[in-house]
């Protein structure tokens, strides 16, 4: 069907997927024949288009996949009501969309010095986070969860350290390859307390544990403030990173507010074969529906290679 008459004809679940009846601005309507499915898969977050689509994340998957997206990630989806996960699951199912990651939340922000520690109890509540994950992710077609393994101890060596890391997180893996599942091990720049912080660091732990359901979550953002040198860095841990995520520095905005070449890191990763999701953790320069437009206007001019 043409692209301007699917807008206007579409119907979902009893109301248009985006039309005139949930407000399609104007200025949204601009980008209705240039919205076609992204080269790579983005994956957006609640919030990102509340102006257009309101505050219901459901209205704003709705409203994103009628400019291109085709994929979402949440990290508080272990926080939301299970009825509203399965909401979320059934519009993604409907759209044929993707659910990206969203975070085993056993271990709250600001983070603890919690798996380096190796003690029974974080072992036990990060087991049992795994466990209550699996049925998060069957309520909204979930794959993929973000895992970050907590502070320094700084009792205990480094070696000793990555070693209790290691014994945590291969209890999780056991439990999510019997349902196909993946964490993505994050490292992080936040601050310097952080455990996990290099992507060499990552790929040596998920080497070690040796399975298809532990794997790095490679956040551009944060290697860029980490280590730099990205597309090398991707290149030399490719064969165990599972997600990407998406962050121009500084500021943590779409691509082209910052410093990094995102539409070469992009091709790059495209050329290189990966079919996954790129998840845009970052919030929108501009405020309002004019910053909304800016940022999908910067990630068609990224994703133009």
């Amino acid at each position: 069907m043409e692209r301007r008459k699917f807008m206007q004809q579409s119907l979902l679940a009893g109301g248009a997927l985006v039309s005139s009846a949930t407000g399609l601005t104007a200025s949204a309507s601009a980008f209705v024949d240039e919205a076609k499915p992204f080269k790579c898969n983005y994956a957006f977050h609640d919030g990102m288009f509340k102006n257009h689509a309101g505050p219901d994340f459901v209205e704003q998957i709705k409203f994103g996949y009628s400019m291109g997206f085709r994929a979402i990630e949440d990290n508080g989806m272990m926080s939301r009501k299970p009825e509203d996960q399965a909401r979320i699951g059934e519009i993604l199912a409907k759209l044929g969309m993707s659910m990206g990651v969203f975070v085993i939340e056993f271990d709250k922000w600001p983070l603890q010095v919690s798996m380096t520690t190796g003690k029974k109890e974080w072992r036990d509540k990060f087991v049992q986070y795994c466990k209550d994950a699996v049925e998060v992710a069957k309520r909204c077609n979930a794959k993929w969860m973000t895992v970050v393994p907590g502070n320094y101890e700084r009792k205990l060596t480094e070696h000793i350290q990555m070693a209790n890391v290691i014994d945590m997180l291969r209890a999780g893996t056991e439990v999510l390859e019997k349902h196909g599942l993946v964490m993505v091990l994050e490292p992080l720049s936040d601050t310097p307390e952080l455990f996990l912080r290099r992507s060499d660091q990552t790929f040596a732990i998920c080497r070690a544990i040796n399975s298809p359901s532990c794997k790095i979550l490679y956040d551009m953002y944060h290697m860029q403030r980490n280590e730099g040198d990205i597309i090398k860095h991707i290149e030399q841990t490719w064969d165990e990173i599972g997600y990407f995520q998406i962050g121009d520095n500084p500021g943590r905005k779409e691509p082209g507010t910052g410093e990094m070449n995102y539409q070469n890191i992009f091709k790059f990763i495209h050329n290189k074969g990966y079919k996954g999701i790129y998840g845009m953790e970052h919030g929108n320069a501009q405020p309002g529906k004019d910053g909304e437009l800016a940022l999908m206007k910067a990630y068609r001019a990224a994703d133009s290679f």
